[in-house]
C-alpha cells in the first residue's frame, strides 16, 4: 500500500520534475542574495534616488540615468534571480560614488557563462552562438551588438520552457524586438538610418496589430532550426517571409516553430486528446480536418434538404 502511496506521489510529481529540470533555476526559494543586492537596488531601483553627501554633510537627491533603473520584481522573476549584482559586476561598485571607469568594464554575454556547459546542453548555447553569427544583427553590426540589446539580463526569463500561454510568449518575445525595432532612440544606437514604425513596414499585411498579438516576429524573419525552440538566424527583410501560405496552410511553418514546444508539453501534461481538443494552436487554413470538412458538407447539405422539403409541403398545402 506504501509503495502505491509513493509510487502514485512520484507520478504526479513528474511534470514538476520535468519543468525544473528544463528551467535549471528554483524559482520557488528566496532569492540567494536578496539581501546583498538591496545596496543596489536601493538607488536602482528609483528614478530619484537620495544620499549622503560625505563632503556637505547634507541627504541629496538625484536623478537616475533611466537605463540603469531596475524593477526588483522583474529581476527575480528572471532566470538570474539568485545572482548578487557583483557576480557580474566589479565589486568596486559597492562603494558610492562609483568610479567613473567602472562604466567601461566588458559585459558578459551569455556564452562566456554558459558556452560549452554541460549542465545548459539541452538550451544549446553554442548553436545559438553559431546561428547568431550568420543573422543580421550579427553581419551588421559590430561586436558592441551583443546578446544583452535583445536579452536583459536583469529581467530575461525563459518564456518558451515555463508554463506560460502561447499569447504571453508571443507577447514578451515582440515587446523585445519592438523595444529596439519601434522605438527611435534605442535604434539609433546601432545605426545612422531612420526607422519606419513597424505598422508602415508591415503595411502589406491584411490586419498588421492581429499578427503581431497572435505570432513572434521570429516567426517570419528567422530560418528555423529544428534543435532550438527559438531561432537565432535573424535573416534579412528581403527574405522574410511573405506569403499567406507558408502559415496558412496544413504545413504551417508555425508548427515547427511558435508551438513545437507548447504542442509536447501539452500532450504530456494534458494527454494527446486533451491536447487536441484543449490546444491554442489555432491558424486558419492550417487546422483543416479532412473527415470534419466531409461531415459539415454533409449537416450543410441535409439542412439544404430539411428546408426545401419543408418550403415543399407548405406549397403543398396552399
Amino acid at each position: 500500500m506504501i509503495k502505491k502511496v509513493f509510487l502514485s506521489m512520484f507520478i504526479l510529481l513528474l511534470p514538476v520534475l520535468y519543468l525544473q529540470g528544463q528551467l535549471l533555476v528554483n524559482m520557488e526559494d528566496e532569492p540567494a542574495s536578496f539581501e546583498a543586492n538591496k545596496l543596489c537596488f536601493d538607488c536602482h531601483s528609483k528614478k530619484i534616488y537620495s544620499f549622503e553627501n560625505e563632503v556637505t554633510g547634507r541627504i541629496e537627491r538625484r536623478a537616475m540615468n533611466p537605463n540603469f533603473v531596475y524593477s526588483p520584481d522583474e529581476f527575480y522573476q528572471g532566470v538570474h534571480r539568485h545572482f548578487s549584482c557583483t557576480d557580474c559586476h566589479s565589486p568596486a561598485y559597492e562603494v558610492f560614488p562609483h568610479q567613473a571607469e567602472l562604466r567601461l568594464e566588458p559585459m558578459y554575454s551569455c556564452l562566456d557563462c554558459h558556452g560549452g556547459d554541460p549542465t545548459y546542453e539541452s538550451y544549446h548555447f553554442d548553436l545559438i552562438g553559431e546561428e547568431y553569427e550568420k543573422s543580421v544583427h550579427a553581419s551588421k553590426h559590430d561586436e558592441n551588438f551583443n546578446c544583452w540589446m535583445c536579452h536583459n539580463p536583469h529581467s530575461y526569463r525563459v518564456m518558451t520552457r515555463g508554463n506560460f500561454r502561447v499569447s504571453e510568449i508571443v507577447n514578451y518575445h515582440n515587446n523585445m524586438c519592438a523595444s529596439c525595432h519601434d522605438n527611435s532612440d534605442r535604434f539609433q544606437r546601432v545605426s545612422d538610418s531612420l526607422k519606419l514604425p513597424l505598422d508602415k513596414i508591415h503595411s502589406f499585411l491584411p490586419n498588421y496589430k492581429l499578427h503581431f498579438s497572435a505570432v513572434r516576429c521570429i516567426e517570419c524573419h528567422t530560418s528555423v532550426e529544428d534543435t532550438m525552440w527559438v531561432a537565432h538566424n535573424i535573416l534579412p527583410k528581403e527574405m522574410a517571409v511573405r506569403k499567406c501560405v507558408e502559415c496558412h496552410s496544413s504545413n504551417t511553418i508555425l508548427m515547427s516553430s511558435l508551438y513545437k514546444y507548447q504542442n509536447i508539453e501539452a500532450r504530456r501534461t494534458r494527454g494527446t486528446l486533451n491536447a487536441v481538443i484543449l490546444n491554442e494552436a489555432y491558424v486558419i487554413g492550417a487546422n483543416r480536418n479532412v473527415y470534419l470538412n466531409i461531415i459539415s458538407i454533409v449537416l450543410f447539405g441535409l439542412t439544404l434538404l430539411g428546408i426545401l422539403v419543408h418550403i415543399i409541403f407548405r406549397i403543398k398545402k396552399h
